[in-house]
């Protein structure tokens, strides 16, 4: 029998959490029912059949990542504070971000950090092609860094190489780059030096 107390927001709360742990295609009806202790039927009478539930977690989605509130005393450094936020809720929604890309939606995800972006590069002294140029070399930057960052991931284990350096005169060199990278430094480092170009060139 159909849980009489099963909800929209609950049905979509544990399709999310499905696609979160094991991808879209992983999401079935028929597995999500049985997540959720309930018949087949009742999913279809909250949310419709699975392109509707597809269509209402992309929405959703768009919703939950919300406006981004920038930090920092500067255009510069609110920029950086709106690259790395941009860049954590990517890591931490991958496969529901996939979803809201396949469904054509990137563009009105990617909305609330485009306007503050725009306020930000406004405030440092940028207009027009310039500013429209700077806001997307930032969110460029952040969804390649992302997408090295998944493909690092995703590769079997690599074992640094210390002769393919070429640092036989910088030994510090060559144990800098055996050590791990600190990929948030890296971030950090590298939206730093962008913006500061951007902005110094206008």
């Amino acid at each position: 029998m159909a849980r009489a107390s099963l909800t929209r927001d609950e049905v979509l709360d544990t399709a999310a959490n499905l696609v979160r742990q094991h991808g879209p295609e992983a999401l079935t009806m028929r597995k999500l029912a049985a997540e959720l202790g309930t018949a087949v039927t009742s999913i279809y009478w909250h949310v419709g059949n699975r392109e509707s539930l597809l269509d209402a977690l992309v929405r959703r989605t768009v919703a939950d990542l919300g406006e981004i509130r920038p930090v920092g005393r500067t255009p510069a450094e609110r920029i950086v504070s709106v690259a790395r936020i941009l860049r954590r809720r990517l890591r931490d929604h991958p496969h529901l971000i996939a979803m809201v890309h396949e469904r054509g939606l990137t563009e009105r995800m990617f909305l609330p950090a485009r306007q503050a972006l725009v306020r930000e590069v406004h405030a440092a002294g940028l207009r027009g092609a310039r500013a429209a140029e700077a806001v997307r070399v930032v969110q460029f930057q952040v969804v390649g860094f992302v997408l090295v960052e998944r493909n690092r991931e995703r590769a079997p284990v690599q074992h640094p190489v210390a002769e393919a350096t070429g640092s036989d005169d910088d030994p510090a060199l060559t144990r800098a780059f055996a050590r791990p990278v600190n990929e948030e430094r890296l971030f950090v480092t590298s939206v730093r030096a962008l913006t500061r170009s951007l902005l110094e060139n206008k």
